[in-house]
């Protein structure tokens, strides 16, 4: 009882000073770049080495605020060809954040079957600690092969719960990114829809493309419902550049990003239409930043 008259004397002497609560202002959130949009520059280390100053550069005046790799060398533990200090370096001297990258290790035949997958952890336990230092909060896988039966599909599942208990450890979110294959069924069950239920939700997220879960038939905003919080990222993408299409609901999406669990979000470009990559890379941007759920919580 004291405790509690003693908080309630200083809120109401606070109220007599005329002290009013201070409103928060939202957190800035990145704008970021799946850099295989634009692999045609930057897709891979003598690319890198050539235009990544340039490209970096013009990437953060357009408004992006961090960029998600795709070029992992898992035997040299490099990032387009450079050690992962240096790509953070890079980045950062461009005024850019390493946010996340896109890698992948499928399991051998032996450890599909036996449910085994020591050998497997052991490149994790690398990759895991290269991506580290180059300073990601989000590893992601971008695909496997699908089992054609639920007992496999399990066992990648649990894979996945292993993969992601590892990233938890160094401080590292870990998920899964979709292409349209997953709305398939296996033994009559959705393939996403079984991954979503047989993995650990605090240590698997979903990445959801929310193009290719249109192109295979799949609503974003239902499984957001469905499945609340699980897709902590999403990757933002148009048949080409955002929003030309009308095919994807962009503005339901974003009405419904809380429920979802969005953290971060990614640009990506399959193909351009306007001729050189930085005027639909510009395209996209000016198009995020002119929506009001980016406004508020995403620009600079």
């Amino acid at each position: 009882m004291k405790r509690i008259s003693i908080v309630l004397m200083s809120a109401l002497m606070a109220v007599a000073c005329g002290q009013q609560p201070q409103a928060q202002e939202p957190v800035k959130k990145d704008i970021a770049l799946q850099l295989y949009s634009i692999r045609n520059v930057i897709g891979d280390a003598e690319k890198y080495a050539a235009n990544h100053e340039s490209v970096f550069k013009a990437l953060a005046e357009m408004g992006y605020t961090a960029v998600e790799a795709a070029n992992y060398n898992g035997d040299e533990g490099l990032l387009y060809g450079v050690k992962p200090e240096q790509y953070k370096a890079d980045l950062e001297a461009a005024g850019l954040k390493s946010l996340s990258s896109h890698i992948g290790h499928s399991l051998s035949a032996e450890e599909l079957k036996t449910g085994k997958f020591d050998e497997s952890m052991k490149w994790w336990d690398k990759a895991i600690a290269v991506h580290k230092a180059a300073g990601c909060s989000y590893i992601v896988t971008p695909s496997f092969p699908v089992p054609d039966n639920l007992k496999d599909l399990k066992t990648y599942c649990d894979y996945f719960n292993a993969i992601g208990k590892k990233c938890a450890e160094a401080g590292i979110k870990y998920g899964y990114h979709n292409h349209a294959h997953e709305f398939n069924k296996v033994e009559d069950k959705v393939v996403y829809d079984f991954m979503l239920e047989n993995t650990d939700p605090n240590y698997v997220f979903f990445q959801m493309d929310v193009y290719w879960a249109c192109m295979g038939r799949a609503y974003p905003v239902e499984y957001f419902r469905k499945y609340p919080g699980r897709f902590k990222m999403l990757h933002i993408k148009d048949h080409y550049e955002l929003g030309e299409s009308g095919m994807v609901g962009f503005d339901a999406i974003f009405n419904n990003a809380e429920t979802a669990g969005l953290e971060n979000f990614i640009v990506e470009l399959e193909g351009f239409t306007k001729g050189e990559w930085d005027v639909s890379i510009k395209a996209c941007a000016d198009y995020l930043l002119g929506s009001d759920f980016v406004k508020e919580s995403y620009a600079k």
